[in-house]
Protein backbone atom coordinates (compact mmCIF):
# COMPACT_ATOMS: atom_id res chain seq x y z
CA UNK A 1 0.00 0.00 0.00
CA UNK A 2 1.26 3.71 -0.93
CA UNK A 3 1.27 5.92 2.12
CA UNK A 4 -0.69 8.88 1.81
CA UNK A 5 1.14 11.75 0.94
CA UNK A 6 1.22 15.46 2.36
CA UNK A 7 2.08 18.86 1.26
CA UNK A 8 4.69 21.42 3.15
CA UNK A 9 6.21 24.28 2.13
CA UNK A 10 9.96 24.35 1.89
CA UNK A 11 11.69 27.46 1.12
CA UNK A 12 14.49 25.98 -1.32
CA UNK A 13 17.01 28.93 -2.26
CA UNK A 14 16.62 33.01 -0.38
CA UNK A 15 13.05 34.79 -0.99
CA UNK A 16 11.41 31.16 -2.66
CA UNK A 17 9.05 29.32 -0.91
CA UNK A 18 7.34 26.14 -2.79
CA UNK A 19 4.90 23.31 -1.73
CA UNK A 20 6.64 19.77 -2.14
CA UNK A 21 4.78 16.49 -1.84
CA UNK A 22 6.15 14.34 1.64
CA UNK A 23 5.26 10.93 3.04
CA UNK A 24 2.88 10.70 5.59
CA UNK A 25 3.08 8.09 7.72
CA UNK A 26 0.35 6.77 9.92
CA UNK A 27 0.63 7.31 14.11
CA UNK A 28 2.91 5.01 15.63
CA UNK A 29 1.94 4.07 19.25
CA UNK A 30 2.37 7.63 20.98
CA UNK A 31 1.71 9.67 17.46
CA UNK A 32 -0.88 11.70 16.35
CA UNK A 33 -2.22 12.59 12.74
CA UNK A 34 -3.14 16.40 12.67
CA UNK A 35 -5.26 17.97 9.84
CA UNK A 36 -3.80 21.02 9.56
CA UNK A 37 -6.68 24.19 9.98
CA UNK A 38 -4.89 27.19 9.90
CA UNK A 39 -1.29 28.43 10.46
CA UNK A 40 0.22 31.62 10.99
CA UNK A 41 3.63 33.14 9.20
CA UNK A 42 5.61 35.21 11.18
CA UNK A 43 6.80 38.19 9.56
CA UNK A 44 9.83 38.26 12.21
CA UNK A 45 12.06 35.24 12.78
CA UNK A 46 10.12 32.96 9.78
CA UNK A 47 10.98 35.70 7.23
CA UNK A 48 14.64 36.15 8.42
CA UNK A 49 15.02 32.25 7.28
CA UNK A 50 12.58 32.97 3.89
CA UNK A 51 15.16 35.85 2.85
CA UNK A 52 18.24 33.19 4.06
CA UNK A 53 19.23 35.47 6.67
CA UNK A 54 19.96 33.56 9.46
CA UNK A 55 23.70 31.83 9.88
CA UNK A 56 23.84 28.96 7.91
CA UNK A 57 25.36 26.26 10.40
CA UNK A 58 23.01 26.91 12.97
CA UNK A 59 21.55 24.11 14.47
CA UNK A 60 17.20 24.03 14.33
CA UNK A 61 16.08 24.18 17.24
CA UNK A 62 12.38 22.61 17.13
CA UNK A 63 12.24 18.36 16.15
CA UNK A 64 8.89 19.21 14.02
CA UNK A 65 11.54 21.32 11.20
CA UNK A 66 13.72 20.10 8.63
CA UNK A 67 16.25 20.61 6.33
CA UNK A 68 19.10 23.33 7.47
CA UNK A 69 19.10 27.34 7.91
CA UNK A 70 22.01 26.71 4.47
CA UNK A 71 18.07 25.75 2.82
CA UNK A 72 16.31 24.00 1.85
CA UNK A 73 14.60 24.17 5.09
CA UNK A 74 11.20 23.07 5.75
CA UNK A 75 10.35 26.14 8.69
CA UNK A 76 7.27 27.55 10.53
CA UNK A 77 5.99 26.80 14.17
CA UNK A 78 2.51 28.19 14.33
CA UNK A 79 0.04 25.56 13.22
CA UNK A 80 -3.58 24.87 14.18
CA UNK A 81 -5.47 21.99 13.31
CA UNK A 82 -7.50 18.46 14.33
CA UNK A 83 -6.63 15.76 15.36
CA UNK A 84 -7.67 12.82 12.72
CA UNK A 85 -6.00 9.87 14.50
CA UNK A 86 -4.09 8.89 17.85
CA UNK A 87 -2.30 6.04 18.27
CA UNK A 88 -3.22 3.22 20.76
CA UNK A 89 -1.22 4.68 23.76
CA UNK A 90 -2.48 8.16 23.40
CA UNK A 91 -4.67 8.72 26.09
CA UNK A 92 -4.69 12.73 26.63
CA UNK A 93 -6.11 13.57 22.57
CA UNK A 94 -8.53 12.11 20.45
CA UNK A 95 -9.72 12.26 16.92
CA UNK A 96 -11.95 15.61 16.52
CA UNK A 97 -9.82 17.74 19.47
CA UNK A 98 -8.58 20.86 17.94
CA UNK A 99 -4.50 21.20 19.11
CA UNK A 100 -1.63 23.50 18.42
CA UNK A 101 1.51 22.42 17.49
CA UNK A 102 5.03 24.12 16.06
CA UNK A 103 5.27 22.53 13.19
CA UNK A 104 5.62 23.83 9.63
CA UNK A 105 2.93 25.34 7.42
CA UNK A 106 1.64 21.23 6.19
CA UNK A 107 -1.93 19.96 5.12
CA UNK A 108 -1.41 16.96 7.52
CA UNK A 109 1.45 15.57 9.48
CA UNK A 110 2.21 13.19 12.45
CA UNK A 111 3.80 14.48 15.45
CA UNK A 112 4.62 12.47 18.78
CA UNK A 113 1.32 13.29 21.12
CA UNK A 114 3.45 15.22 23.80
CA UNK A 115 4.06 17.80 21.20
CA UNK A 116 0.79 19.07 20.83
CA UNK A 117 -1.37 21.61 22.81
CA UNK A 118 -5.15 20.71 23.22
CA UNK A 119 -7.27 23.86 22.51
CA UNK A 120 -10.22 24.49 24.86
CA UNK A 121 -13.65 24.54 23.89
CA UNK A 122 -14.01 28.31 22.63
CA UNK A 123 -10.73 28.77 21.25
CA UNK A 124 -10.60 28.67 17.30
CA UNK A 125 -8.44 26.80 15.52
CA UNK A 126 -7.15 30.13 13.92
CA UNK A 127 -7.00 31.97 17.57
CA UNK A 128 -4.54 28.83 18.54
CA UNK A 129 -2.58 29.86 15.47
CA UNK A 130 -1.35 32.40 17.57
CA UNK A 131 0.19 30.37 20.63
CA UNK A 132 3.65 31.05 19.78
CA UNK A 133 3.72 34.31 19.26
CA UNK A 134 1.75 35.00 22.49
CA UNK A 135 4.27 32.63 24.25
CA UNK A 136 6.78 34.67 23.09
CA UNK A 137 5.27 38.11 24.44
CA UNK A 138 5.09 36.58 27.46
CA UNK A 139 8.36 35.33 27.85
CA UNK A 140 9.35 38.75 27.35
CA UNK A 141 7.05 40.82 29.43
CA UNK A 142 8.47 38.14 32.03
CA UNK A 143 12.02 38.72 31.01
CA UNK A 144 11.10 42.32 31.47
CA UNK A 145 9.72 42.45 34.88
CA UNK A 146 8.58 46.15 34.87
CA UNK A 147 7.48 47.25 38.44
CA UNK A 148 4.12 49.16 38.90
CA UNK A 149 3.73 52.80 37.74
CA UNK A 150 7.34 52.32 35.81
CA UNK A 151 7.70 53.91 31.89
CA UNK A 152 7.86 51.19 29.06
CA UNK A 153 9.19 51.78 25.37
CA UNK A 154 8.18 49.25 23.07
CA UNK A 155 10.26 49.07 19.29
CA UNK A 156 7.89 47.51 16.78
CA UNK A 157 4.12 46.99 16.67
CA UNK A 158 4.30 44.08 14.80
CA UNK A 159 2.52 40.79 15.83
CA UNK A 160 4.61 40.50 18.72
CA UNK A 161 5.21 43.41 19.40
CA UNK A 162 1.28 44.71 19.65
CA UNK A 163 1.02 41.58 22.07
CA UNK A 164 3.63 42.66 24.41
CA UNK A 165 1.96 46.10 24.47
CA UNK A 166 -1.14 44.56 25.30
CA UNK A 167 0.61 41.81 28.26
CA UNK A 168 2.29 45.43 29.74
CA UNK A 169 -0.67 46.88 29.98
CA UNK A 170 -2.11 44.17 31.96
CA UNK A 171 1.26 44.70 34.32
CA UNK A 172 0.08 47.78 35.18
CA UNK A 173 3.05 50.11 34.26
CA UNK A 174 2.64 53.57 33.78
CA UNK A 175 3.41 55.57 30.56
CA UNK A 176 3.68 53.01 27.48
CA UNK A 177 5.00 54.17 24.45
CA UNK A 178 5.07 52.38 21.25
CA UNK A 179 7.83 53.43 18.49
CA UNK A 180 7.38 52.16 14.75
CA UNK A 181 7.58 53.87 11.72
CA UNK A 182 3.54 52.43 9.86
CA UNK A 183 0.99 55.17 10.94
CA UNK A 184 -0.81 52.01 10.87
CA UNK A 185 0.30 50.01 13.44
CA UNK A 186 0.68 52.96 15.43
CA UNK A 187 -2.57 53.78 15.73
CA UNK A 188 -3.25 49.85 16.08
CA UNK A 189 -0.84 50.22 19.15
CA UNK A 190 -2.74 53.11 20.63
CA UNK A 191 -5.52 50.51 20.79
CA UNK A 192 -3.97 47.88 21.83
CA UNK A 193 -3.10 50.18 25.00
CA UNK A 194 -0.01 52.10 24.31
CA UNK A 195 0.00 55.77 26.04
CA UNK A 196 1.28 57.25 22.80
CA UNK A 197 2.99 56.23 19.93
CA UNK A 198 5.77 58.11 17.77
CA UNK A 199 7.92 57.29 14.65
CA UNK A 200 11.55 55.64 15.37
CA UNK A 201 13.74 58.95 15.63
CA UNK A 202 10.94 60.80 17.91
CA UNK A 203 11.42 58.73 20.84
CA UNK A 204 14.02 61.26 22.91
CA UNK A 205 11.68 63.93 22.71
CA UNK A 206 8.37 61.67 23.95
CA UNK A 207 10.05 60.61 26.81
CA UNK A 208 11.10 64.40 27.54
CA UNK A 209 14.39 63.31 28.45
CA UNK A 210 13.66 61.40 31.59
CA UNK A 211 14.13 58.46 29.65
CA UNK A 212 12.55 55.00 30.48
CA UNK A 213 12.34 52.72 32.63
CA UNK A 214 12.68 49.49 30.78
CA UNK A 215 12.77 49.46 27.09
CA UNK A 216 12.06 46.59 24.63
CA UNK A 217 12.97 46.13 21.36
CA UNK A 218 10.64 43.89 18.71
CA UNK A 219 11.01 45.64 15.55
CA UNK A 220 13.94 43.16 13.79
CA UNK A 221 15.19 46.20 13.01
CA UNK A 222 19.44 46.39 13.77
CA UNK A 223 18.85 50.32 14.11
CA UNK A 224 16.29 50.32 16.78
CA UNK A 225 18.79 48.63 19.29
CA UNK A 226 21.26 51.81 19.03
CA UNK A 227 17.76 54.14 19.34
CA UNK A 228 16.42 52.04 22.96
CA UNK A 229 20.14 52.02 24.43
CA UNK A 230 19.84 56.00 24.18
CA UNK A 231 16.15 56.31 25.67
CA UNK A 232 16.60 54.54 28.72
CA UNK A 233 17.14 56.03 32.26
CA UNK A 234 20.52 54.82 34.37
CA UNK A 235 19.85 51.17 35.46
CA UNK A 236 17.42 51.29 32.92
CA UNK A 237 17.16 47.22 31.29
CA UNK A 238 16.52 47.14 27.56
CA UNK A 239 15.04 43.84 26.74
CA UNK A 240 15.95 42.72 23.33
CA UNK A 241 13.61 40.30 21.81
CA UNK A 242 14.48 40.83 18.07
CA UNK A 243 16.41 38.55 16.71
CA UNK A 244 18.92 39.91 14.16
CA UNK A 245 19.74 36.99 12.19
CA UNK A 246 22.80 37.98 10.11
CA UNK A 247 22.76 41.60 10.01
CA UNK A 248 25.06 43.25 11.58
CA UNK A 249 24.05 45.65 14.74
CA UNK A 250 26.55 48.54 15.38
CA UNK A 251 26.27 49.65 19.34
CA UNK A 252 28.37 52.74 20.70
CA UNK A 253 28.71 51.65 24.11
CA UNK A 254 31.50 54.00 25.32
CA UNK A 255 28.63 56.69 26.68
CA UNK A 256 25.17 56.36 27.97
CA UNK A 257 25.44 53.12 27.92
CA UNK A 258 28.57 52.71 30.23
CA UNK A 259 28.07 55.68 32.38
CA UNK A 260 24.29 54.81 33.02
CA UNK A 261 25.12 51.21 34.48
CA UNK A 262 22.00 50.18 31.37
CA UNK A 263 21.29 46.34 31.78
CA UNK A 264 20.90 44.88 28.16
CA UNK A 265 19.11 41.29 28.38
CA UNK A 266 18.35 38.50 25.60
CA UNK A 267 14.70 37.40 25.59
CA UNK A 268 14.18 33.88 23.78
CA UNK A 269 11.50 31.86 24.46
CA UNK A 270 13.10 28.62 24.26
CA UNK A 271 13.77 29.05 27.53
CA UNK A 272 12.46 30.29 31.20
CA UNK A 273 14.26 32.91 32.99
CA UNK A 274 16.65 31.39 35.87
CA UNK A 275 15.27 33.54 38.44
CA UNK A 276 11.54 32.16 37.63
CA UNK A 277 12.61 28.35 36.91
CA UNK A 278 11.87 27.63 40.55
CA UNK A 279 8.30 28.60 39.72
CA UNK A 280 7.70 28.66 36.36
CA UNK A 281 8.38 26.00 33.50
CA UNK A 282 6.92 25.89 30.06
CA UNK A 283 3.88 23.76 30.96
CA UNK A 284 2.71 26.66 33.54
CA UNK A 285 3.72 29.00 30.92
CA UNK A 286 1.21 27.78 28.43
CA UNK A 287 -2.00 27.12 30.54
CA UNK A 288 -1.68 31.47 31.05
CA UNK A 289 -0.95 30.98 26.68
CA UNK A 290 -4.54 29.82 27.02
CA UNK A 291 -6.05 31.77 29.07
CA UNK A 292 -4.91 34.99 27.13
CA UNK A 293 -5.76 33.45 23.86
CA UNK A 294 -9.70 33.57 24.87
CA UNK A 295 -9.52 37.00 25.82
CA UNK A 296 -7.17 39.45 23.83
CA UNK A 297 -8.74 40.93 20.52
CA UNK A 298 -6.42 38.65 18.17
CA UNK A 299 -8.72 39.02 15.63
CA UNK A 300 -7.31 42.95 14.75
CA UNK A 301 -4.22 41.96 13.66
CA UNK A 302 -4.96 39.67 10.96
CA UNK A 303 -4.92 41.55 7.14
CA UNK A 304 -4.81 38.43 5.22
CA UNK A 305 -6.13 34.67 4.84
CA UNK A 306 -5.14 33.06 2.34
CA UNK A 307 -4.99 29.72 0.65
CA UNK A 308 -2.29 27.33 1.83
CA UNK A 309 -2.67 26.36 -2.06
CA UNK A 310 -1.21 30.03 -2.31
CA UNK A 311 1.42 30.19 0.56
CA UNK A 312 4.26 31.10 -2.47
CA UNK A 313 2.28 34.46 -2.97
CA UNK A 314 1.80 34.95 0.84
CA UNK A 315 5.31 34.88 1.42
CA UNK A 316 5.96 37.55 -1.36
CA UNK A 317 3.43 39.80 -0.14
CA UNK A 318 4.86 39.78 3.80
CA UNK A 319 8.28 40.26 1.82
CA UNK A 320 7.51 43.20 -0.42
CA UNK A 321 4.67 44.96 0.78
CA UNK A 322 5.06 44.69 4.93
CA UNK A 323 3.05 48.12 5.23
CA UNK A 324 0.18 46.37 3.78
CA UNK A 325 0.45 43.02 6.09
CA UNK A 326 0.58 42.24 10.15
CA UNK A 327 -0.91 38.79 10.42
CA UNK A 328 -1.15 36.55 7.74
CA UNK A 329 -2.71 33.42 8.26
CA UNK A 330 -3.01 30.42 5.60
CA UNK A 331 -6.10 28.31 5.55
CA UNK A 332 -6.76 24.66 4.77
CA UNK A 333 -9.22 22.79 2.91
CA UNK A 334 -11.14 20.68 4.91
CA UNK A 335 -12.41 17.91 2.38
CA UNK A 336 -11.02 14.48 1.91
CA UNK A 337 -7.86 13.22 0.85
Amino acid sequence: MIPPEARAVWFPAPRRAELRYERLDPPGPEEITVRTVASAISPGTEMLVYRGEVPADLPLDLPTLAGSYALPVKYGYAASGRVERAGERVQELSPGDTVFVHHPHQDRFTVPAHLAVRLPDGISPERGAFFANLETALGVVHDAAPRLGEDVVVFGCGVVGLLILRLLGLCGVGSLLAVDPLERRRELALRFGASAAVEPGAVGEAVAGRGADVVVEASGSAAALPEALGCVRREGTVVVASWYGTKPVTLDLGGRFHRGRVHIRSSQVGGIAPELSARWDRERRGRVVLDLLRRLPLEEMVTHRIPFERAPEAYRLVDEVPSEVLQVILTYPQGGG
